[in-house]
């Protein structure tokens, strides 16, 4: 093929290959597939981001860069054809980069999802309760969170060039934060691609991504407290990135998602014979052998009881001598090269250190076939298997990771020292168990949790559906402490946090209700000039107010709910038991019946732009109703959000009170309304 001539898109403009730049090989023939490297003014693509990219992105509600994002992804499921053909050249089976594209559009797709669902229709978000910090509630505090103002540098690793970029791009855009991208040159022609589709689409607005195809200068040194750098890649490359002074003493956000030792743990139930044994092969063959290892969440060391480490070794051996190694495009083949001659080199390398402490008992990179391809030529290197004999008294295989098909078996005594060795990771993204014991799982979550980002527990009744030991979801973080990164990537909306700032606000009920775009309990109201349930929802207003009449509560009423519900619980029912409790002064009124009792009080029963009731949060009750009280409702409009063209969700803050306007509860009420030109 031709060689890709690869462009950086900086401030608006696709700009070429500049004289230093280098070449890029095929991980499968050595052959040139692309040439990447351009000169570019790292000022001018911040200053583009900050002050055209952020100001646009800005302008748009959550919900409008959800549906932005929903679109982005549509498009590029359309096209995504292309970005296979381009991944056979990094050495990627079609399984491989299904992984990479499919996963990466998903993620897309689920960002897009959890922001029309978790997010609110407005430009802030408000994060947890209302806190009264005065007597009377005319002074309170609340926290928000605003995009930040500066762009975000993703700094992406070469084994996911799809996926890499989406996966950061997603939170980050929905947070309303431009981003500059720069992957790993040795597999950026798969993303520059996928990055082309993007702006060919016209879907995001100007400014709101930019590219680096090439080298980042001295990008970092121009950031600023507003900017925020997520870096995927090496402890060491991480490490040094994160000390420059520039960034420490701007304390400039660094989310790191680095090298990761990650255990695989065979419970002690989980013996031969049993479903879990054949699991636990399969889930190691499999992350041992997909993109040639070539994983952050591959499966490094392999725990398991000594008892069985001989059957796990001759399994995982029968397994991995099926492994077809060659031509990603050939479909026999299961395992392609690795990324780059110089992946391979240091691959091996690590292997070699791994072999001071461990014997290898399966792979040798100096014997082994490859199918429909020259292995001098291409990256490829065999699965290796090694075993350590004493484990606890080993520390390089703790510290080492060889980023490819390399996993080491180490056997175990009782569960404690699977514990200890799989926490000798020093810090992992990831760590799963194979068990079909739950006190196993409690015990293994309880003493490994502090030192992983995710555990993955896998028996009999989940493995059907079950996504895998390396498969991070978008709704879940993605990151581990330690030697890991101590970063939390994704994590559903907790990933869009990274890119905002969060602020306490302090001030009166309205002007809390004003900044937040919600109403506040406190805040001034309005009486409705007619049912507030006959007006559709782009015609509701926040803080608008019915009050009903009063309904007294009769002890008939309450024996009548009783017998017809078959709730007769003694405090409705037994005057003498109920007063001697002390949260009662004798019988008193069901709180269902007073819910019922308030919709009765609030419903306007005839047709119109009220299509259904579709749930309430937040239900209080603060103070019991005895026979004889009577009870009215303050129903009021709290937050109005868009959903479909056809129709809204409004939420109404509700407010019984009795006789005396004391409040005897309260909650939140959620309906859909019709626009009026759905009619």
């Amino acid at each position: 093929m031709t060689a890709l001539m690869l462009e950086s898109f900086a401030a608006g403009q696709w700009i070429g290959p500049g004289a230093d730049a280098r070449a890029i090989a095929s991980a499968v023939t050595g052959e040139k597939v692309a040439v990447a490297g351009s000169t570019l003014d790292f000022q001018a693509m911040l200053d583009h981001a900050r002050f055209t990219g952020g100001p646009n992105l800005r302008a748009m509600t959550f919900h409008d860069r959800a549906r932005m994002l929903k679109a982005l992804a549509l498009h590029l499921g359309e096209r995504k054809d292309a970005l296979y053909a381009l991944s056979l050249h990094a050495g990627c089976t079609k399984a491989d980069s299904w992984i990479d594209i499919d996963g990466g559009i998903g993620t897309v797709f689920a960002f897009a999802s959890k922001g029309r669902r978790e997010l609110p229709d407005a430009h802030v978000h408000v994060d947890g309760q209302v806190e009264q910090l005065s007597r009377n509630g005319t002074f309170l505090g609340q926290h928000i969170l605003t995009p930040l103002q500066g762009a975000a540098v993703h700094i992406n690793a070469f084994n996911f060039p799809v996926w890499g970029m989406l996966e950061k791009l997603a939170p980050t855009l929905l947070a309303g934060v431009p981003a500059i991208v720069k992957p790993a040159t040795a597999t950026s022609y798969v993303a520059e691609a996928c990055f082309r589709m993007m702006i060919e689409s016209g879907i995001l607005p100007e400014g709101a991504v930019q590219f680096i195809a090439g080298g980042t200068g001295d990008l970092l040194g121009r950031l600023t407290p507003q900017d925020v750098v997520s870096f995927t890649g090496s402890a060491a490359t991480a490490l040094m990135l994160r000390s420059d002074p520039h960034i420490l003493r701007n304390s400039i956000r660094f989310i790191a998602e680095q090298d990761s030792l990650n255990a695989s743990v065979l419970g002690p139930d989980a013996g031969p014979g049993t479903p879990e044994f054949d699991l636990f092969v399969r889930e190691v063959i499999r992350e041992m052998t997909a993109k040639a290892g070539q994983k952050c969440t591959a499966i490094r060391r392999i725990l398991v009881p000594k008892a069985v480490e001989g059957d796990v070794i001759e399994a995982l051996k029968a397994k991995l001598a099926k492994t077809v190694i060659g031509d990603p495009a050939n479909e026999a083949v299961r395992m392609g090269p690795l990324a780059s001659q110089a992946q391979r080199r240091d691959v091996l390398e690590k292997a070699a250190v791994i072999g001071e402490e461990a014997e290898c008992v399966f792979g040798d990179p100096e014997a082994f076939s490859v199918e429909g391809a020259d292995a001098e030529k291409g990256a490829f290197v065999p699965p290796m298997l090694f075993r350590c004999a004493d484990p606890a008294g080993a520390s390089r295989i703790h510290e080492t990771e060889a980023f490819g098909p390399v996993s080491t078996v180490m056997a175990y005594d009782t569960l404690d020292d699977a514990v200890a060795l799989a926490n000798r990771g020093g810090g992992s993204l990831v760590m799963s168990l194979i068990t079909h014991d739950p006190s196993v799982a409690r015990d293994v979550a309880r003493g490994a949790g502090a030192w992983h980002g995710r555990i993955y527990i896998n028996d009999r009744d989940s493995m059907g559906e079950s996504t895998g030991h390396g498969s991070p979801l978008p709704h879940l973080t993605h990151g581990g402490p330690g030697r890991a990164g101590g970063g939390e990537e994704m994590g559903g909306v907790r990933g869009v946090f990274h890119y905002m700032q969060r602020t306490s606000v302090q001030g009166s009920p309205d002007m809390l209700g004003a900044v937040a775009g919600t109403f506040v309990p406190g805040s001034k109201t309005f009486d409705a000039d007619r049912h507030p349930f006959t007006r559709h929802f782009e015609e509701l207003q926040l803080g608008e107010t019915l009050h009903t009449k009063s309904r007294t509560v009769t002890l008939e009423d309450i024996e009548h709910f009783a017998e017809f519900t078959g709730d007769t619980f003694y405090a409705h029912m037994d005057e003498e038991a109920a007063a001697a409790n002390p949260f009662f002064p004798g019988r008193v009124a069901h709180g269902y019946l007073l819910l019922s009792f308030a919709a009765g009080l609030f419903v306007e029963p005839s047709p119109g732009p009220v299509l259904a009731n579709v749930g309430l949060e937040g239900l209080k009750f603060m103070k019991p109703v005895s026979p004889g009280d009577a009870i009215k409702v303050a129903l009021i409009v709290k937050r109005k959000t868009k959903r479909t063209d056809t129709y809204g969700e409004v939420r109404w803050h509700v407010v019984l009170t009795n006789q005396d306007d004391e409040t005897v509860a309260e909650y939140e009420l959620h309906t859909m309304n019709a626009y009026a030109d759905a009619d």
